[in-house]
């Protein structure tokens, strides 16, 4: 893996829904091919700014929800991408989830958040896809492929019983 790249939103661009300055980076044109790409799995951050002082969680926030769910849209690679040792694609995704419990526990500071294990499958079922059209590019084997779908269905909690492909 290569060094982490962090791709900070500002407030204005979000509420704008504004993804121009990402996606002339990051949008399939940009991309490279080949072993740079494949460098490039596991290591986008993307962040927001500009709601610091807002005490609502980001995915409870309209605009946020709106405009992840806007760049989802257009760049539905968040599965090759996205770097799997944060919590940052899960707040991701739970912006572009339509139902979210939430349920303040008394004498706690966290709220406590529910999400419908099966509304996740079928929004990251979405990203397989375009992940694999990655992984492809990048010239991944089978099992290269089999590995990141499985840590991809790890990092979400959710069952993975397929056996990797023959050798």
């Amino acid at each position: 893996m290569s060094d982490l790249i962090l791709y900070q939103f500002s407030r204005d661009r979000v509420e704008a829904g504004d993804a121009k300055d990402f996606l002339s980076r990051f949008g399939d044109s940009a991309l490279p091919t080949g072993k740079k790409l494949e460098a490039m799995m596991n290591s986008v951050a993307l962040m927001i700014d500009g709601y610091n002082h807002d005490p609502r969680e980001i995915y409870a926030i309209p605009e946020v929800r709106a405009f992840y769910k806007q760049l989802w849209e257009v760049w539905p690679y968040w599965l090759f991408f996205c770097n799997l040792d944060s919590e940052n694609l899960m707040m991701m995704v739970m912006c572009c989830l339509e139902s979210l419990d939430a349920l303040k526990v008394k004498g706690q500071s966290q709220v406590k958040v529910s999400i419908s294990p099966l509304e996740v499958v079928r929004f990251i079922s979405g990203g397989f896809v375009p992940m694999n059209e990655m992984c492809e590019r990048a010239g991944m084997s089978e099992r290269q492929i089999f590995d990141r779908t499985k840590a991809v269905f790890e990092y979400f909690n959710l069952p993975f019983d397929a056996g990797p492909p023959p050798r």
